[in-house]
Protein backbone atom coordinates (compact mmCIF):
# COMPACT_ATOMS: atom_id res chain seq x y z
CA UNK A 1 0.00 0.00 0.00
CA UNK A 2 1.53 3.28 -0.86
CA UNK A 3 1.25 6.14 1.95
CA UNK A 4 2.43 9.49 2.11
CA UNK A 5 3.24 11.08 4.89
CA UNK A 6 3.82 14.82 5.49
CA UNK A 7 5.15 15.92 8.77
CA UNK A 8 6.61 19.52 10.14
CA UNK A 9 3.69 21.65 10.11
CA UNK A 10 3.19 23.64 13.09
CA UNK A 11 2.52 27.53 14.00
CA UNK A 12 5.07 30.25 13.19
CA UNK A 13 4.77 33.86 13.15
CA UNK A 14 5.29 36.36 9.96
CA UNK A 15 8.50 36.14 9.17
CA UNK A 16 9.84 32.50 10.34
CA UNK A 17 10.48 29.59 8.69
CA UNK A 18 9.01 25.84 8.36
CA UNK A 19 10.50 22.67 6.92
CA UNK A 20 7.86 20.11 5.85
CA UNK A 21 8.74 16.46 5.18
CA UNK A 22 7.08 13.66 3.36
CA UNK A 23 8.08 10.14 3.56
CA UNK A 24 6.89 7.78 1.37
CA UNK A 25 6.20 4.36 1.53
CA UNK A 26 5.22 1.37 -0.44
CA UNK A 27 6.78 1.93 -3.40
CA UNK A 28 9.74 4.31 -5.01
CA UNK A 29 9.17 7.81 -6.15
CA UNK A 30 12.69 8.32 -7.44
CA UNK A 31 11.54 8.42 -11.30
CA UNK A 32 8.16 10.21 -10.39
CA UNK A 33 8.44 13.55 -9.60
CA UNK A 34 6.97 14.69 -6.09
CA UNK A 35 5.45 17.77 -4.82
CA UNK A 36 3.57 20.23 -2.61
CA UNK A 37 0.17 21.52 -2.39
CA UNK A 38 -1.71 23.86 -0.09
CA UNK A 39 -5.31 24.41 0.55
CA UNK A 40 -6.40 27.29 2.76
CA UNK A 41 -9.69 27.81 4.52
CA UNK A 42 -12.56 28.49 1.92
CA UNK A 43 -9.80 28.28 -1.11
CA UNK A 44 -9.24 25.94 -3.45
CA UNK A 45 -6.36 23.45 -3.45
CA UNK A 46 -3.39 25.14 -5.42
CA UNK A 47 -0.14 23.94 -6.65
CA UNK A 48 2.63 24.81 -4.68
CA UNK A 49 6.09 23.58 -6.40
CA UNK A 50 7.36 20.51 -7.53
CA UNK A 51 10.63 18.30 -7.89
CA UNK A 52 11.48 16.17 -10.93
CA UNK A 53 12.48 12.34 -10.77
CA UNK A 54 15.38 11.55 -12.44
CA UNK A 55 16.03 14.95 -13.45
CA UNK A 56 15.50 17.25 -10.42
CA UNK A 57 14.54 20.06 -12.38
CA UNK A 58 11.76 22.45 -9.68
CA UNK A 59 8.67 24.62 -10.85
CA UNK A 60 7.45 26.95 -8.25
CA UNK A 61 4.24 28.44 -8.11
CA UNK A 62 4.86 32.71 -8.20
CA UNK A 63 3.27 33.47 -4.53
CA UNK A 64 6.30 31.27 -2.77
CA UNK A 65 8.85 31.47 -5.52
CA UNK A 66 12.11 32.99 -4.01
CA UNK A 67 10.53 31.89 -0.48
CA UNK A 68 10.02 28.35 -0.50
CA UNK A 69 12.72 25.64 -1.50
CA UNK A 70 11.71 22.12 -2.84
CA UNK A 71 14.29 18.58 -2.39
CA UNK A 72 14.15 15.65 -2.34
CA UNK A 73 16.12 12.16 -0.66
CA UNK A 74 15.70 9.47 -3.23
CA UNK A 75 18.02 7.17 -1.12
CA UNK A 76 15.17 7.86 2.02
CA UNK A 77 12.02 8.36 -0.49
CA UNK A 78 11.60 11.55 0.86
CA UNK A 79 10.52 14.91 -0.56
CA UNK A 80 11.17 17.94 1.70
CA UNK A 81 9.57 21.69 1.67
CA UNK A 82 11.82 24.88 3.20
CA UNK A 83 9.93 27.37 3.77
CA UNK A 84 11.34 30.92 4.64
CA UNK A 85 9.80 34.43 5.42
CA UNK A 86 6.53 33.11 6.24
CA UNK A 87 3.40 35.41 5.73
CA UNK A 88 -0.53 34.86 7.49
CA UNK A 89 -1.52 34.29 3.80
CA UNK A 90 0.69 30.80 3.82
CA UNK A 91 -1.70 29.35 6.00
CA UNK A 92 -2.81 26.15 4.85
CA UNK A 93 -3.16 22.57 5.20
CA UNK A 94 0.46 21.47 3.09
CA UNK A 95 -0.56 18.44 1.26
CA UNK A 96 2.82 15.72 -0.48
CA UNK A 97 1.31 14.59 -3.98
CA UNK A 98 3.54 12.27 -6.30
CA UNK A 99 2.66 12.00 -9.86
CA UNK A 100 3.80 13.26 -13.30
CA UNK A 101 6.23 16.43 -13.53
CA UNK A 102 3.69 18.60 -16.07
CA UNK A 103 0.55 17.24 -14.44
CA UNK A 104 1.29 18.01 -11.04
CA UNK A 105 1.80 21.89 -11.90
CA UNK A 106 -1.76 21.78 -13.32
CA UNK A 107 -2.72 20.44 -9.88
CA UNK A 108 -3.14 16.84 -10.59
CA UNK A 109 -0.81 13.80 -8.69
CA UNK A 110 -1.30 10.22 -8.77
CA UNK A 111 -0.99 9.98 -4.94
CA UNK A 112 -1.45 12.26 -1.90
CA UNK A 113 -0.83 12.92 1.80
CA UNK A 114 -3.38 13.25 4.49
CA UNK A 115 -2.05 16.89 4.94
CA UNK A 116 -0.11 18.91 7.57
CA UNK A 117 -0.94 22.34 8.97
CA UNK A 118 0.63 25.31 8.59
CA UNK A 119 0.13 28.19 10.83
CA UNK A 120 1.16 31.95 10.46
CA UNK A 121 0.28 34.01 12.80
CA UNK A 122 1.05 38.26 12.08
Amino acid sequence: QVQLAESGGGSVQAGGSLRLSCAASGRTFSNRAMGWFRQAPGKEREFVAVIGGSITNTYYADSVKGRFTISRDSAKNTVYLQMNNLNPEDTAVYYCAAGGYATMTQGRGDYWGQGTQVTVSS
